[in-house]
Formats: structure tokens, C-alpha cells, sequence
């Protein structure tokens, strides 16, 4: 090949070298194997190895290997079977506890087959968790989440099993929540617009800062307010948590000022936990940038970075409805206002 503007050349190697891009890979696949991912997937989800959709571990993990390898979509498992020296890398894994003599004929039948399943494949065993009578139940218009079927719940047991494995290898007693909902914009067909104006799914994760894990998924529609039935989400992400953990905090930003999510929270109503200590944005609203103004000069204190905040005396309609409910303070930073929640024993945090 002829040398372009820059001082190089390209050189074409046509020797089967089997290199690969994706030497990172196996330490997941070890992860996983030491954690016992698909071991948990196995006993939740009933697989077994002669099911024709998941026909070994080696399957299973596909999925799992496509997100940190850059896949988008499941027909990107392509550009993995592309990659020789990785694919030669999977089969040596395949048949590391076999003897030798077995793991040469295993090599050997891996040159002439796919390493990874085909992306149609994949598709037919993604469909076994999505269940077509919801969609009847979509109206026009309106935020809907279609109710998980029987092996969506098992998928979801899974990642809770796994959860708690890694808590027992590295307790901690405190789970600091962020809650977050996140825009994946798409070109697909029947995706629906997002408030941004362009159509994505909009899935609302709970991530748990000390295991650095997320505890909780929910997939959602483009459409579907981030704030949209976030108690239940939050409920369901205390009950990912295992055993071991004794205090939970949360952050969350506007989506998740809530009334019955606060007041959930404040008032201790959760029977594990009791009252969970929160910092949650709340919009700046004409009464609130009344509030702020009121403030005395000598109250801001600094943050660093021409930033300050200051306690602001602001209270909202329903939070004043209880003569003897929680207390809550606002703060104000920059433009944007935060609401934090009594600590255990009553008192602000």
C-alpha cells in the first residue's frame, strides 16, 4: 500500500496470526467463573446444557462479554466471532478441565464453528423474558412498564444471588443509593420520543456506591418520566440488598423529589431499614428563589470553585401537613436546590 500524508505505511499480514483486541475480556470471564455468575443464572432460570437457545456457560456469558467489548446491539456478537485470537482464547477455555487428548479434538472442531451464538440465536432466548400480552395494555399517549413474566423475576433473583455473593466476600454494612434514570438513544422503529425530542429508552438504574454494583434495572420506554413510579423502584432495590447491610443512603437528583418517596423515607416507613437519610434535588421554583434572597449575605459558605450554599428556610405545602412529622432541610448551591432527611433518630442530617 502506497504511503499517504503521514510517515507510515500499512503492511497487509496475510499469515493467520490470531491476535486479538479484545485481551481484557478474560478477566470478566475469570470474574464471573470465581463469582459464580452462571451458576446463578443455571439454578434461577432452570438451564441446562442441552437447551438449544443456551447451550453452555460459554453462551450465557456472550451477553455479558458484548457490553465491556463495545457491543450496541446483539447482532455486534458478529464482530466477536470475528476476532480469532479471542475466539481461540474461549476455546482453550472451554476445555481447560478436559484431558488432553479431549481438549485437542474440542480445539480442533472450534476452527471450523462459531465461538459465540449467532445474533438470531440470542434473540429467540432474549424473547423468553418478554411477555406479549403486556403490549395489549399500552394506551397512547400514556407512561407505561409492562409487569415482568415468571423469567424476567428469575433473571432478576439471579442478579440479587450474585449480588449477595459479592457482599460475603466484601461485607460493608452501608449501601449509599443512587438512583438515576439514563437516555440510550435508538433508531429503532417502534421506540417512542424521549423528553429530549429524539426517541431512546430511558432504564432507571439504582447503584450501589461502596460495592460499586448496580442493585437494580428497571428497562424503560423513552417516554417514561424518570420520577415515574420511583417508590416502587426503590422498594424493589432495598430488597436486592443482602444480608450484612445495616444503613442505606440515597442521592438522587430532581426525579426524585416525590412526595410519597420522601415521606417513605423520612418517616421510617420501611420495616428493614426505618429511616433512610436522603439528599434529593429539588426544582427552583418562584417561592423557593424568594426564599434564597432572604438569606443573609454572611450565611453562604464556600464550596471551593466560585461555588457556595447556605440553609435556606423553605417549606413546602406538604411538608408542613404534620404538626409532629420529620424534619427536612433545603439547601440551595449554584442555582439548584437539595432536601436532605432526618437521621435515625429524628433529628436533620
Amino acid at each position: 500500500m502506497s504511503q499517504g500524508v503521514l510517515g507510515f505505511q500499512y503492511e497487509v499480514d496475510n499469515k493467520r496470526s490470531e491476535m486479538t483486541a479484545l485481551g481484557g475480556l478474560p478477566v470478566y470471564l475469570e470474574f464471573g467463573h470465581v463469582m459464580g455468575l452462571t451458576g446463578c443464572l443455571r439454578d434461577r432460570l432452570g438451564i441446562k446444557d442441552d437447551d438449544e437457545a443456551w447451550s453452555s456457560d460459554r453462551d450465557m456469558m456472550s451477553l455479558v462479554l458484548l457490553n465491556p467489548a463495545g457491543g450496541e446491539c446483539v447482532d455486534d456478537l458478529r464482530i466477536l466471532n470475528g476476532d480469532e485470537g479471542f475466539c481461540r482464547v474461549l476455546a482453550d477455555i472451554k476445555g481447560y478441565a478436559l484431558p488432553r487428548k479431549a481438549r485437542r479434538s474440542k480445539r480442533g472442531e472450534q476452527k471450523d464453528s462459531k465461538v459465540f451464538p449467532s445474533p438470531s440465536t440470542v434473540f429467540r432466548a432474549l424473547g423468553m423474558f418478554h411477555d406479549n400480552a403486556q403490549e395489549l395494555l399500552r394506551e397512547s399517549g400514556k407512561a407505561f412498564i409492562p409487569s415482568p413474566n415468571e423469567n424476567l423475576r428469575s433473571l432478576m433473583l439471579a442478579h440479587r444471588d450474585f449480588i449477595a455473593r459479592v457482599q460475603r466476600r466484601a461485607s460493608v454494612q452501608v449501601a449509599t443509593l443512587d438512583m438515576d434514570a439514563t437516555l440510550i438513544e435508538t433508531n429503532k422503529k417502534d421506540a417512542l420520543y424521549s423528553y429530549k425530542g429524539y426517541k431512546a429508552y430511558q432504564p432507571l438504574n439504582t447503584y450501589w456506591a461502596e460495592q460499586e454494583l448496580i442493585v437494580h434495572s428497571e428497562f424503560r420506554d423513552g417516554n417514561v418520566p424518570a420520577g415515574f413510579e420511583q417508590l416502587r423502584v426503590f422498594k424493589d432495590a432495598l430488597e436486592s440488598l443482602p444480608d450484612g447491610v445495616e444503613k442505606v443512603l440515597l442521592r438522587s437528583d430532581t426525579a426524585g423529589y416525590q412526595q410519597d418517596l420522601l415521606m417513605y423515607r423520612a418517616e421510617g416507613r420501611n420495616k428493614r431499614f426505618g429511616v433512610i437519610e436522603f439528599a434529593i434535588g429539588v426544582d427552583v421554583t418562584p417561592e423557593f428563589k424568594k426564599a434564597v434572597l432572604e438569606v443573609p449575605d454572611n450565611d453562604w459558605m464556600s464550596l471551593g470553585d466560585f461555588q457556595e450554599y447556605a440553609e435556606v428556610c423553605f417549606v413546602p405545602h406538604w411538608m408542613a401537613r404534620k404538626k409532629h412529622g420529620p424534619g427536612y432541610q433545603v439547601y440551595s448551591n449554584s442555582g439548584t436546590t437539595q432536601t436532605t432527611g432526618p437521621s435515625r433518630d429524628g433529628k436533620p442530617a
